[in-house]
Formats: structure tokens, sequence, C-alpha cells
């Protein structure tokens, strides 16, 4: 497991941070963030810890993978691009509307099926991956979308003059 090179806090890695934090919500909400994070070491032993947003735990590759909330009824799992990974389980239980995320909820006394959340994992570390590897366009070989969209000179002279309506002819009596 790699630690984030930046030190957070006080001179503490992100690691320390996580360790900390697990320790201190003790009871099954450590036990259970403590479970998940083991869960992501085992299946990504490069994983990267960071420490954002005031206090979050966030598990990286190539991107980050999910973070770690607890909250007095959950511990909430997010996967950053959740919507675009497969989830035969269907492990995810939460912000199933949005367009970007997915959520794992869970609740006090309730188990997340390991080998379904290691292959959640695995996938999204696969997503983050074959993202980052995606060369990069040349400005040569295909416009941009600013430049797509942008009218040609012509175009953007003048409107098209319509004809003026013709008054419609009175009925013969």
């Amino acid at each position: 497991m790699k630690k984030s090179s930046a030190s957070q806090g006080q001179g503490q890695s992100a690691s320390e941070l996580i360790s900390k934090r697990i320790a201190d919500l003790g009871g099954w909400r450590g036990k259970t963030l403590s479970r998940m994070r083991k869960l992501i070491q085992q299946t990504v032993p490069d994983v990267l810890e960071e420490w954002k947003w005031m206090g979050t735990p966030i598990w990286s590759k190539d991107g980050i993978i999910t973070t770690g909330e607890a909250y007095k009824d959950k511990v909430k799992l997010t996967f950053a691009k959740g919507a675009a990974l497969k989830d035969p389980t269907r492990l995810f239980n939460s912000s199933l509307d949005g367009n970007v995320r997915r959520a794992i909820d869970i609740g006090e006394g309730e188990e997340v099926d390991e080998a379904a959340f290691k292959a959640l994992v695995r996938e999204a570390v696969a997503l983050n991956s074959a993202r980052k590897s995606k060369p990069a366009k040349s400005p040569a070989a295909a416009p941009t979308k600013k430049a797509a969209a942008a009218p040609t000179k012509k175009a953007a002279a003048k409107p098209a003059k319509k004809a003026p309506a013709k008054p419609a002819k009175k009925a013969k009596s």
C-alpha cells in the first residue's frame, strides 16, 4: 500500500489519519470501515490512501476508486465512477440516480459479499487505468468540440432574409 506523498494534518500521513479515524469511530462503524479498507488493500496492494475534503478517507489508483465515510447509522463507500461499473450482485444500494457515482451503504450488522466487493474494486481500478492510458488526441488529428461547434464565417455573417409575407387575398363574393 502506498501512502499519500503529502503529509496531512500535523505531520501525519493519510494512512495514519485513516487508522486514527477508524480507532476513533470504534464499535461497529470502526470495524466495518477497517474491514472494507483491508479488502481494498488486499485487492489493490499498491493502493494510494489519501485524506481529503476535511477528513474523508480516499483510496486511489490512477484516479479515485472509492471514498469511505462513517455516519451515525451507516458506513458509506462511494465509488467515484460507479455508474460505469458492472454490478451484477447489486452491491450498490445508494446514489443510484446519479450519472457518475454509486455508493454502498452498510448498516450495523450488515455484511458485504467479499468476493463481489473485490470484483467491484478491481473493475474500478481497470476503468481508471483504461482512462489514464488512452492517448491524447493531437490537435491536428481531430478538431476540438469547441472548434467543431463554431460556425463558419459565411454562416455567421448574416442570417438569411425571409421574404415579406404577402397579404391574404380577399375572397370573391
